[in-house]
Order: C-alpha cells, then structure tokens, then sequence
C-alpha cells in the first residue's frame, strides 16, 4: 500500500524482508511500556512462515522518520472461514501501538483501507488502543486476561494462592515430579504431542507444528517450554513468552494422568519460580474466554480476570468474521470433532485451524 499522509503522522506498510528495518521495528515494540510479544515482527513473521497466513506490518512515523505507532497484521484466507485482517494473528493482542496521540487514529484508518484492498469484510484488532468512532464495534465480555506481580519467592506465591487450590499445588508438589525447561527438538516434539492431545479433547483443530517452530525460532532467548515428567513420562508442558519483564505461558498441553498427578499445578508453580529466577516481575496467565473451565482455574489461582478488548470494524451489509468454537454456530462440530480418532484429527486439523487465525 502507498504512504499515507494525515494527522501530522505518515503510515506506511514496512518492508519485512529488510533486516535492518526489521531490527529497528523490534527494537522500538521491545522499549515501550504497553508492548506485548504479539506486537514484534517476529510473531507475524513466525505466523506467516508456520501457516501460510501473509504478515503486514503498519508502521506510523513523524516527518523526520522516527517511529510513533505500528500496527502488526496477518491476512487470513480461507475456504472454511473466509478472509480477514487481524492484528496480531495467532494472538490475544497486538493491536494498535502508538506513543503519539495521532498515530492510533492513523493506523486505524491505514488498517481499514489495506483490509478493502485485500478484499476482507473484517478488521479484527485484539487489544491495544481503541480506534475511536461509531465504526468500530467493541467486544469486552468475550475475553478475560489474567496477570499478577510475581511474589517474593516459593512461600508468598503460594500464600497468594488461595486455600483450597494452595493444597493442590501441595499434591503435586509431593507427587515426585520432574521440571525441566529447554527449546529443542526433544523439547519441541514431546510440547507438540500433548498439546495435539489437550486440542484434540476440547474439540478444536489443532495448530500447525510449524507455527510454533517457526515463532520459537525468531523469539530466541525470548521463548522456551517448560515440560513436567513423572519417571521420565512427559505430562505437563507450555510454550512461554518473555517480554519486558513478564513471563506469559501460552500454548499449553497435558497428557493422560496429568490431572491426577496435579501437574499442570506443578508446572505453573515451578515455571513462576523459574520466571523469577530469570529476573521477570509479572506472571502473565493470558486470556481465557469468558464462562469458561480455564477462566475459573486462573481465578483459582489468585489471578483477577480483566477484559481485554478486541475492536472490530466490518464492511457494510458484510457479517463479521466469527471462529470463536463456543459460538452456537461451532456446537455441534466441536462434538463431531471430539469424536474423531486423535491421529486423524491431528493429520487434517492443521490444515483447517491456519485459516482460524
């Protein structure tokens, strides 16, 4: 797309296969306050090589060049599920980044005029700030985040858990388990396996192995699993992020007896240990649904839901893009899917769930 000129700010589309300017992007996303993982080029650019899904990144800059805002973006196509412009794909945020106040209205405007170009009926911006005007459609009771200042050491996080969940954190804590963190293949492998396995049970297609790979790979130091064993068996292992100064567990998958070991209890507890030990000062649980199992597990955990807010703009006489698996619409498919043979479910899942975005 062509430069676009107003609000005193210039936004145009940044060229990604510089390295230069890749690296002067990410540095700016890494020194501001309100950044997340999902807002450097890397996670768009990790999307786009492990699905398929193209990157685009929006960049606002004053008259002298300096960056004042960016907006990162991944087109999704597909048969099943249409087309959409979604910032940040594969995410639960990433939306509009600015430090001047013209630069969010400007990126909002850009987003819109790139998502007609490419011919998408929805805008989907998660988080970030609000693109003003009757236009925009907000949904604040769709997702909850959970994140908490990480405690002093073992004894006050567990004080900050409430009492009956404290006594499972003790279960597993007695049950012998192994903790261990690491990025590579064996790592990688036993990570994908279980979370195939977690998807499969909640009746969702799974993520292409690739994306995760390919996300690793950019984030460096910035990404590692974490994996909990009993007698060498893996049970519990996360995917986690680290960005100014917070630790967010994201892809998570358990195995069978992961429930009755309490090792996701293990997990969680040894990976805030290890985040504090790193020298992070927030424990970032991510976004669960509103409603849900894993929403009223965070609560348990001592952690307040917020809302997060995802900001949507729509073309005219166009519906908006939905593949939330709790609409009434995906009922009856997440049962059918539940009941396919896990092998087959994970051999075509990947090819359905990177149009999901």
């Amino acid at each position: 797309m062509n430069a676009i000129t107003g609000l005193g700010v210039i936004v145009d589309e940044a060229r990604l296969s510089d390295a230069v300017t890749v690296a002067g992007i990410d540095a700016w996303v890494c020194a501001q306050p309100a950044s997340t993982p999902f807002h450097r080029p890397g996670w768009i650019m990790g999307v786009e090589a492990g699905t398929g899904q193209k990157a685009k990144m929006l960049v606002a800059r004053q008259i002298d060049g300096a960056i004042v805002g960016l907006l990162p973006l991944t087109y999704i196509r597909s048969i099943l599920f249409g087309r959409a412009l979604v910032g940040s794909g594969f995410a639960v945020d990433g939306g509009i980044l600015a430090s001047h106040r013209k630069a969010g209205p400007a990126l909002a405007d850009a987003a819109w005029t790139l998502a007609e170009q490419l011919g998408c009926d929805t805008l989907e911006l998660r988080g970030g700030e609000a693109p003003g005007g009757p236009i925009w459609q907000e949904k604040a009771d769709a997702y909850l985040g959970f994140s908490r200042a990480l405690a002093a050491d073992d004894e006050a996080e567990l004080k900050a858990v409430p009492k009956r969940h404290r006594a499972e954190i003790r279960k597993g804590m007695a049950n012998d388990l192994q903790f261990e963190t690491g990025r590579d293949k064996r790592m990688r492998d036993i990570h994908y396996r279980l979370y195939a396995h977690s998807v499969h049970n909640l009746g969702t297609p799974v993520f292409p192995r690739a994306l995760f790979d390919q996300i690793m790979d950019r984030f460096g130091d910035d990404a590692d699993i974490a994996l909990v064993s009993k007698d060498d068996v893996p049970l519990s292992a996360v995917i986690s992020f680290y960005h100014r100064g917070a630790c967010m567990p994201y892809w998570h998958g358990a195995g069978e007896g992961a429930r009755a070991m309490r090792s996701n209890e293990f997990l969680y507890f040894s990976l805030m240990r290890a985040a504090r030990e790193r020298g992070c000062a927030v424990f970032d649980f991510g976004r669960s649904k509103v409603g849900t199992g894993p929403a009223a597990w965070k609560k348990t955990w001592g952690f307040e839901g917020e809302p997060l807010g995802y900001h949507l703009r729509t073309a005219p006489g166009k519906e908006t893009r939905d593949v939330n698996p709790l609409s009434p619409q995906y009922r009856r498919k997440v049962e059918y899917w539940k009941k396919l043979p896990e092998s087959i479910a994970n051999l075509i899942g990947p090819h359905i769930a990177r149009g999901l975005g």
